[in-house]
């Protein structure tokens, strides 16, 4: 071999097993760069590397086969640079494996960076820890580099910061697996340290608004106080740069449009809070002075004006405006919007300031009314097409019109079938062709339920097993595919009941409602079937004292599309059979009682959604009546026994309900209802029908329909039924009113659990004669309670009430008590 080969040789291989990141700052220097050697690469080899790619490897180095480069020279140094650069690798050496002619033929050797086999976390709980991994996604087998470590801390201090933990520290220590060759065990000892809270929130330059306004307007950043219970004090960057933002929408509105913070500091109080600093300048109070329109045709100025609403002098107020123009249900926006201006679109430009005034000009683009082209409905996997489109009020066709979108959500939510906090509409504009695709995208939640309870009532604890499939389909109960587990998305309503104490009461009911009859219209069909027996025994002895209910009725309902479609018109054709037999409960114990009556109900709903309403009202009216035998027969009722006297009973059964739901602030919302119940009669010497009365008190659950009488909930006083401590008279109620007021709040809106806490003050009362009502003579209670939705057990509800009136000779009857609730109430 050439002496000048053997030296090469010799020369490369002292020289590139040093090129390491360290070789590149401290050993180069004993190479001799004035008489570098050049030859053509031969050929590459990769040694070391287990898991990564050759092929790839060479290629991130940059050499390349049958290029020249000079030996000592940049190319090969750049190629250790560039593979240092991956951070993938702990040592990287290049030597010469041999060199054939001008051909030189290196190896690239590579330690890689150990992979992870496993860690753990130090100083967490087991939940926060299940959290963690979801957060700093570290994937076992993967290598541990210093970008690793690196992401994992700043993750984890970013979940704790969030949460107002701004002192925490993370630690990372790296353990070598001895059961697994070049893998490591991390341990994550993070150290919380004590939540930063909020000491105060000082203002520096606030003349206009006082502090406490100021400090209302941050709705994220709050300080300690012991009393806030929705809202804890904890600093989050992100949120106290957005409460800045909200102090000057907070002048905006007073009409300070110029209003900023000029400075802001955030330092220490001390080892658990800390103190915010806000200097502000608030600049100059501006007023609206002249508004014009430009570029309105169909609509005149002046009609616009009086849209708008905003006057000549009127306080500066952009968001005032805003809504004004696009936000509010009349605002100038849903003019066009409601009749397919689609691709309208409205500037407000100032055109001068001047003084304390400004001068606006609107300038409107209406475009072409744009027509529906294609209805698109996804995400229902479980209801069929026909059932959600028939609650779509945009057809193929038709103009656009956002109000008919706005309903169309809303009937969407109240069918029960869908997450209403997920429904979306997708408005797919071609302005080419003056068109818009809507494509309405719904997500299904369970909508049948499971009803396994117990209550107090009548003196007994009443077990209750009930099954109600919201979104049934009858015409599939032949089909055998179709059972998943039953056949379902047809949008019928299929209830099944029964309740128990055992012996002593029984009650069983069947239910079927068809809400299209027909499949055309919203004409609604129900049918209902049930039975009770009831006796005076108790758990002690037997008793041959008994009463039985049967009864049928069929139903009727159509939407009315006067004086608007929110209103519907319900009728009903009932039987009820009433058999006592030694059953001293009424005023007679022996014989039957036969009730016809028909029921027509008046309503109109309007409420968002049905399991947390922000919105909207319901009112009812409805009137029960039977048909008046005592007047087509000559009979002397003042002779005849009570058996005779009831044997077809008779009266007239009026009863108002209303209610209204408003949004407070954000998902505060309002409830408020009155009602008021009244059960009449035809014939004075016959007086009230012994069934059909009303009981007043407790959480509504007692009468279980085993009185043959209509249970009203108060709660914070005993249950009705006549017991102790009960607001119903001795001989029963045929009057009542009632009046509450709810706050509520939701915890949670999932769909798989809404749950809701409330405050009430709520009154009302009972009576046995009309002579005897006064509105204003109840009985008033107050309290809190919680409500959770779950899609298989339907609403529960558990509340503590406390009465604030005596009952006459029931003095503990009105002292705190818990009420359980069923279903949702209107």
């Amino acid at each position: 071999m050439p002496k000048k080969s053997i030296f090469v040789i010799v020369l490369l291989t002292l020289t590139l097993n040093l090129f390491s990141q360290e070789a590149i700052n401290s050993k180069l220097s004993s190479i001799d760069y004035a008489n570098p050697i050049k030859y053509e690469l031969g050929g590459i080899t990769i040694s070391g590397v287990k898991y990564l790619d050759h092929n790839a490897l060479i290629h991130l180095s940059g050499l390349k086969i049958g290029e020249v480069l000079a030996v000592p020279g940049d190319k090969t140094t750049g190629a250790i640079k560039k593979l240092w650069k991956q951070g993938l690798f702990s040592d990287i050496k290049i030597s010469v494996t041999k060199i054939i002619a001008d051909k030189i033929f290196l190896d690239i050797y590579l330690k890689e960076r150990p992979r992870l086999s496993k860690f753990s976390f130090a100083g967490v709980k087991k939940g926060e820890a299940s959290d963690l991994r979801d957060e700093i996604k570290l994937i076992r087998g993967s290598q541990v580099t210093d970008n690793v470590i690196n992401n994992a801390i700043n993750s984890i201090k970013k979940f704790y910061i969030n949460k107002g933990f701004l002192n925490i520290q993370v630690d990372i220590s790296q353990k070598e697996d001895t059961l697994m060759g070049n893998s490591v065990i991390l341990k994550i000892n993070v150290d919380k340290k004590n939540k930063v809270k909020i000491h105060n929130i000082t203002f520096d330059g606030n003349n206009v608004l006082p502090s406490i306004k100021i400090k209302r307007a941050m709705k994220e950043t709050k300080v300690k106080k012991w009393y806030r219970l929705f809202k804890v004090s904890k600093f989050i960057s992100s949120n106290y740069e957005e409460d800045k933002n909200k102090i000057i929408a907070k002048y905006n509105e007073k009409g300070y449009r110029d209003a900023k913070i000029i400075t802001d500091t955030v330092y220490p109080y001390d080892d658990k809070t800390i103190q915010v600093k806000i200097k502000i300048e608030e600049g100059e109070k501006y007023y609206f002075r002249n508004i014009s329109w430009i570029g309105n045709t169909k609509y005149n100025s002046e009609f616009l004006d009086r849209v708008l609403g905003i006057k000549y002098g009127d306080i500066y107020d952009e968001s005032v405006l805003n809504k004004k123009l696009f936000v509010e249900d009349n605002a100038v926006s849903s003019l066009y919007l409601d009749n397919g201006y689609l691709f309208f679109q409205v500037t407000p430009v100032e055109v001068m300031v001047e003084n304390d005034s400004i001068d606006l000009e609107l300038r409107i683009f209406e475009g072409k009314q744009a027509r529906i082209n294609k209805v698109i409905v996804t995400g229902n996997t479980r209801t069929r097409d026909h059932v959600v489109r028939r609650e779509i009020r945009t057809k193929p066709g038709q103009l656009f019109s956002r109000a008919d979108i706005i309903r169309t959500n809303r009937e969407l939510a109240t069918l029960g079938y869908f997450d209403p906090e997920k429904l979306d509409v997708r408005p797919v504009p071609n302005p080419a062709n003056g068109t818009v695709d809507i494509e309405y995208v719904v997500e299904e939640k369970a909508s049948d339920q499971i009803e396994l309870s117990g209550g107090w009532g009548g003196g007994m604890v009443i077990g209750t097993l009930g099954l109600t499939f919201n979104n049934f389909s009858a015409r599939n109960i032949f089909n055998a595919k179709a059972y998943r587990p039953l056949p379902s998305g047809d949008g019928q309503q299929l209830s099944i009941r029964a309740q128990t104490n055992g012996t002593f009461y029984q009650a069983y009911s069947m239910s079927f409602v068809e809400p299209w009859l027909g499949g055309k219209k919203p004409n609604s069909l129900s049918v209902s079937i049930y039975h009770t027996i009831r006796t005076l025994g108790n758990y002690l002895y037997q008793t041959d004292q008994r009463m039985k209910v049967s009864g049928l009725s069929l139903g009727l309902g159509r939407r009315l599309k006067w004086p608007d479609d929110f209103f519907v018109l319900s009728n009903s054709l009932s039987y009820q059979r009433y058999d006592l037999h030694n059953y001293d409960y009424y005023i007679f114990s022996n014989g039957t009682s036969n009730n016809i009556s028909l029921s027509t109900s008046f309503s109109r709903n309007s409420v968002d959604q049905p399991i947390y309403p922000r919105k909207g009202s319901l009112f009812s009216f409805s009137l029960q009546l039977t048909p008046p035998y005592s007047l087509f027969s000559d009979k002397d009722y003042s002779n005849l026994s009570t058996g005779e006297k009831y044997n077809w009973i008779e009266y007239h059964k009026w009863k108002f309900k209303s209610a209204w739901y408003t949004t407070l602030v954000e998902k505060l919302v309002l409830y408020t209802n009155a009602e008021i119940g009244y059960l009449g009669y035809y014939n004075k010497t016959i007086g009230p029908s012994p069934f059909e009365s009303f009981q007043v008190g407790g959480d509504g659950l007692s009468g279980y329909n085993m009185y043959g009488t209509e249970t009203i909930a108060l709660r914070g006083y005993d249950n009705g039924a006549r017991n102790k401590g009960s607001l119903t008279p001795i001989n029963g109620a045929n009057l009542y009113t009632k009046y509450v007021a709810e706050i509520r709040y939701p915890v949670s809106l999932a769909a798989s659990a809404t749950i809701y806490v409330l405050a009430f003050a709520e009154a009302g009362n009972a009576w046995y004669d009309i002579k005897q009502y006064n509105p204003f003579k109840v009985k008033r209670s107050a309290g809190v309670g919680v409500k959770f939705f779950l899609p298989m057990l339907g609403m529960l509800g558990l509340d503590w009430g406390y009465g604030f009136d005596e009952i006459p000779g029931q003095p503990d009857a009105n002292k705190g008590q818990f009420a359980f609730s069923i279903g949702q109430r209107f």
